[in-house]
């Protein structure tokens, strides 16, 4: 299934007609260009959710994330600009985002790892950017 599609279905089902504009957000909170849930993850990592995002790409039950958690691993910059791009408050965009991450991300993953269309760069490297950032190496 179509990154783009698959996502869309996704948020369709949590935000009804804004699942367009979310889609559009998250494409903004990392520095590459479209969906980079790579990078998604690598902010949510560095933000001290390891075991969250563990929880998300695994196969098992997604652990909760908080409003503040989401501002602060994406920064003020971040929630601000996906804030603007839906037309919503901080704390509103904070939200949508701590409700749409964790399905996100584990309808994109099986058994711990982002299938490979969903990485920024695509193909092997992209992909090789990710498990490198994921590992710490």
């Amino acid at each position: 299934m179509d990154l783009l599609k698959m996502g869309q279905q996704l948020l369709g089902d949590k935000l009804g007609d804004n699942a367009g504009g979310m889609m559009e957000a998250l494409t903004g909170l990392t520095s590459g260009e479209g969906l980079d849930l790579g990078g998604i993850t690598e902010k949510l990592k560095a933000g001290g959710m390891g075991a969250q995002l563990e929880s998300f790409l695994g196969d098992g039950e997604n652990q909760e994330i908080s409003e503040e958690q989401v501002k602060s691993a994406f920064g003020e910059e971040g929630i601000a600009n996906v804030a603007n791009k839906l037309g919503v408050d901080t704390d509103t965009a904070a939200t949508q985002l701590k409700d749409v991450l964790p399905g996100l991300l584990d309808k994109a993953s099986s058994g711990g790892n982002l299938m490979d269309s969903l990485t920024a760069g695509g193909g092997a490297g992209g992909l090789l950017g990710m498990a490198k950032g994921l590992l710490g190496k």
